[in-house]
């Protein structure tokens, strides 16, 4: 059970970052919103198994790891859910829609942004507690580190206002594409943490 459910998990973000950059080529938004529900739970999944893996050794940063993707998992929900019912369904005024729709690069997204950088802290400690035996981990271990580098724009940038643009439906384009480099920056992760649960004994 402790390598069968956090390879389920890497699996469901293999698929949903995949479906993601999709539904973002497709201008898809409720699949796009509908899968980011996914995705957190899916991570969690992947990131409990990896926090298992650390031993005592590495129990500070995996510790650390779980914890951010937990902060990651509840905003990422509360932003999407928002968007697939009271957003969608609530025929919400002018004010409201300023703060809540995630297209108008408001409150909400700026929350967003947030909790895709507690994602990238969590990579970053749980790619810290790891050991790396073979090529694949080296890689999904790197991949990890690495990421969390996006935890500076995603926390610092929305604070100078850079961000606003990627959010409206006219000038959301170049946003779309700079989210779709990220899916295929961390659909690898996905695959190389399925490939490590499958593998391990």
């Amino acid at each position: 059970m402790n390598r069968q459910v956090p390879r389920i998990g890497a699996a469901i973000v293999a698929v949903t970052v995949f479906l993601f950059a999709l539904f973002l080529i497709l201008d898809f938004s409720f699949g796009s919103y509908f899968v980011c529900m996914l995705l957190p739970i899916g991570y969690i999944m992947m990131a409990a198994g990896l926090c298992h893996e650390a031993g005592e050794e590495g129990k500070v940063p995996a510790t650390i790891g779980m914890t951010f993707a937990a902060i990651y998992a509840a905003l990422i929900l509360l932003v999407y859910f928002a968007q697939t019912t009271s957003v969608r369904l609530d025929g919400l005024g002018d004010e409201a829609l300023r703060v809540l729709d995630f297209r108008r690069g408001g409150l909400i997204f700026n929350y967003d942004l947030l909790g895709y950088g507690m994602m990238a802290l969590s990579t970053f400690f749980l790619g810290l507690s790891m050991k790396a035996v073979g090529g694949r981990d080296v890689w999904l271990k790197r991949l990890m580190l690495i990421h969390g580098a996006f935890f500076i724009s995603c926390f610092i940038l929305p604070m100078t206002g850079l961000f606003r643009g990627m959010a409206g439906g006219e000038t959301s384009r170049g946003g779309s594409m700079a989210l779709v480099c990220w899916c295929a920056y961390f659909l690898p992760i996905g695959i190389l943490a399925y490939r490590h649960f499958r593998e391990i004994v």
